[in-house]
């Protein structure tokens, strides 16, 4: 029987900042108990400092400069604005499918797995349309640049607002019979730096700094979330038959000064 891969991504944490990896204040109990069951890869370098490059690197195995994704946003020609002025150039919309059109050109991890019978799912984080586009056969994110559409739009809701989308994906997968890839991406430790006073303030009682306080409780809030999921694979006894991988999509320093 195939084995169901669970791929958790973080997002903008930096590689010392987890129990495992001697961190002396961060809390990741969830993730320090999977490490100390698993292979660890301690010096593991992702392709691109961005995240777009880099998650199409884990999407697709190929380096950025092979799957051409090599930028968050395309560059538009004699534009005067950039960021969020920039993306509301009429121009923006087609430049951007120009972009997402790649992923379509490769092999993805869900298109592979779908041709040996594997249902899949996107939450979290993904820049390349529509969830489809890579080959998912379910997902969150609708990828409409027109409704907002860019890096996840409603897939960012995981985690942050509960994991209940991915549970219902597991749940149907289970009860039909299938093997199943998903892709946890959470916009997590990743800003805003908003974490539950309650993870907060045992932060905000170690460090004179605010901002990095918040990133500390980012990091806890993101692994509670990982517990969530792994505790579910247990409840419905699929542990011992799913790869679990976690790797972050690149590293993060926090300013002291600001959030």
């Amino acid at each position: 029987k195939p084995c169901n891969v669970v791929l958790i991504i973080s997002d903008d944490q930096g590689w010392t900042d987890y129990g495992f990896m001697g961190h002396r204040v961060i809390r990741t109990p969830n993730l320090d108990r999977l490490a100390a069951n698993s292979l660890t890869f301690t010096r593991g370098y992702v392709t691109s400092s961005l995240c777009r490059p880099s998650l199409a690197t884990l999407i697709t195995g190929l380096y950025p400069h092979q799957h051409g994704i090599t930028g968050n946003d395309p560059k538009l020609p004699d534009a005067k604005a950039s960021g969020i002025a920039g993306r509301k150039d009429p121009r923006f919309a087609r430049y951007y499918e120009t972009l997402v059109r790649r992923i379509e050109e490769h092999p993805t991890l869900p298109r592979s797995l779908g041709a040996r019978g594997y249902v899949s799912f996107q939450s979290g984080k993904w820049w390349e349309g529509g969830y489809n586009r890579g080959g998912f056969t379910a997902g969150m994110t609708h990828g409409d640049p027109q409704r907002g559409g860019r890096h996840g739009d409603a897939g960012l809701a995981i985690g942050r607002q509960g994991l209940e989308a991915v549970f219902q994906f597991i749940r149907q997968a289970k009860a039909d019979g299938k093997p199943f890839f998903l892709w946890y991406a959470p916009m997590m430790p990743h800003s805003p730096h908003n974490p539950p006073h309650s993870i907060l303030d045992r932060y905000l009682a170690l460090t004179d700094s605010q901002p990095i306080a918040q990133y500390y409780a980012m990091c806890e809030w993101f692994d509670q979330t990982c517990g969530q999921l792994l505790d579910f694979l247990d409840k419905q006894s699929l542990r011992q038959d799913t790869l679990v991988v976690y790797i972050c999509d690149n590293g993060w320093i926090q300013d002291p000064k600001r959030p």
